[in-house]
């Protein structure tokens, strides 16, 4: 699985926990001034995923106000650029003039390199606790023009729609299950989340045309493949429903997929039967029909989903079922049970 390192200042006497936090935050990113009112008992946490061009950070800590110096930039330039999304409470986010506040579900972006501000606030007096997920994109990694990304610091971009909710999705689901993903998939995760901040931060600049053309299709797959995913279950989930939900034309989907093992209308035939199968195979639902499991993924036709069942798999799903079903269970299976099953 993916490898994550954890540190939590409440393992040191909390007299020594904020000084922990200043070290760790210097040694991630880059050297702040940071204050806040519970540098007595600074109780915070931080969880590191690495995933090869970029690193992510999921922070947990109490209120507090950063300030990056010209003096702290002269000191040590990490060459870094910060994509911050907040996940709980409010803050702000200062550099080169723009002025920013963030609400939760909401990205902020800056370069640690240059003098910035951000405080982090909590909104819940009883658990006074600030949440956020923090991508850490190497300057050189960032396949946009230096020049440009000046109008973007300091300023607020949404991770409730379009390519930032999707951007959101995937850092919410690797940091918090990387037990999900083998090791080896970092780079490639890596990758992914890349092209998602760089296809966004590239709408933002209204030019999208600085976006690599196959950084942006790359992108576009990953979004194309989310939306799939997310109506799988939907009987009339075509290639030409897919194309619309994304004004493209239905050709244009197609190339999308050219560079891929599989057409479109195959990757989402691929999909369902294999959430047909985990489910045939899952001891909770047993007492299910085939056919429910079946039409739960969008398979609405009893005897095509058998033929491409047994296509994929050299067996009917009943008889698939049964293959990987535990002697026990088939056994003390009621008998009634097993007449609605055969009748599959």
């Amino acid at each position: 699985m993916l490898h994550r390192d954890t540190v939590d200042t409440t393992v040191l006497p909390p007299a020594e926990r904020f000084g922990m936090w200043l070290d760790l935050v210097a040694r991630t990113s880059a050297p702040l001034r940071i204050q806040s009112a519970h540098e007595d008992d600074f109780a915070a946490r931080a969880d590191f995923v690495d995933l090869g061009p970029i690193q992510l950070v999921e922070y947990q800590y109490p209120s507090l106000d950063a300030t990056r110096t010209r003096k702290l930039v002269r000191q040590s330039d990490p060459e870094l650029y910060v994509l911050a999304l907040t996940t709980g409470g409010v803050g702000t986010s200062s550099q080169d003039g723009r002025h920013s506040e963030i609400l939760a579900g909401e990205f902020t972006f800056y370069d640690a390199s240059r003098p910035h501000d951000v405080c982090h606030h909590a909104t819940e007096p009883e658990r006074d606790q600030a949440t956020s997920i923090i991508t850490l994109i190497p300057h050189a990694a960032l396949p946009l023009p230096p020049q440009r990304m000046a109008a973007l610091y300091g300023g607020r971009m949404s991770g409730s729609e379009g390519i930032g909710a999707l951007l959101a999705q995937f850092l919410l689901q690797v940091t918090g299950h990387p037990e999900q993903y083998h090791a080896a998939d970092a780079n490639r995760l890596g990758a992914m989340a890349l092209d998602l901040a760089t296809t966004m931060l590239g709408r933002h600049l209204v030019a999208e045309d600085a976006v690599p053309t196959e950084v942006r299709r790359r992108a576009l797959l990953s979004q194309v493949q989310a939306y799939v995913h997310r109506h799988l279950g939907t009987v009339t989930l075509t290639p030409q429903v897919v194309a619309d939900a994304h004004h493209i034309s239905l050709r244009s989907l197609h190339r999308l997929f050219e560079a891929e093992e599989s057409s479109v209308a195959t990757y989402i035939r691929d999909l369902r039967l294999a959430r047909c199968r985990r489910d045939l195979t899952d001891p909770s639902l047993h007492g299910q029909r085939v056919q429910t499991i079946a039409a739960r993924w969008g398979f609405a036709d009893k005897a095509h989903f058998s033929r491409a069942f047994r296509a994929a798999h050299g067996l009917s799903p009943q008889a698939y079922r049964e293959a990987h079903s535990g002697p026990a269970r088939i056994v003390n299976r009621p008998a009634s049970m097993v007449n609605s099953s055969a009748a599959d």
